[in-house]
């Protein structure tokens, strides 16, 4: 979501034109509506005091990325040893080679 999506959809929600949030934040209409229409990028104390003056709050957070991996499989396989993990790894490879393509060859 944008800046400016974010603005207006918490403006109305409350009811409020973009002249009364001007006049409420000490700003003009046009400020409001550039904002609202993405023409320009208000910085975070901006937004936050216009969201601030109509009872909300801005609420920034982080998560941490999901980047597909199967951390309990990583630490599975880190209970192995070297050894047994190259073993591991070469009889998947095994198996990869015996069954590639099966699934689109044509049954009989």
């Amino acid at each position: 979501m944008t800046p400016g999506q974010i603005l207006r959809e918490a403006r109305r929600r409350h009811e409020v034109s973009q002249q009364e949030l001007a006049i409420r934040a000490g700003t003009t209409q046009s400020a409001i509506s550039r904002i609202e229409k993405n023409r320009v990028s208000p910085s975070i104390e901006t937004l936050e005091k216009l969201l601030f003056v109509l009872g909300e709050d801005l609420v920034i957070g982080a998560e941490a990325r999901d980047f597909g991996i199967d951390r309990t499989l990583n630490e599975l396989n880190l209970t192995f040893t070297s050894a047994q993990r190259v073993r591991r790894t070469l009889e998947f490879a095994d198996f990869v080679r015996r069954n590639r393509g099966v699934a689109s060859r044509p049954r009989s």
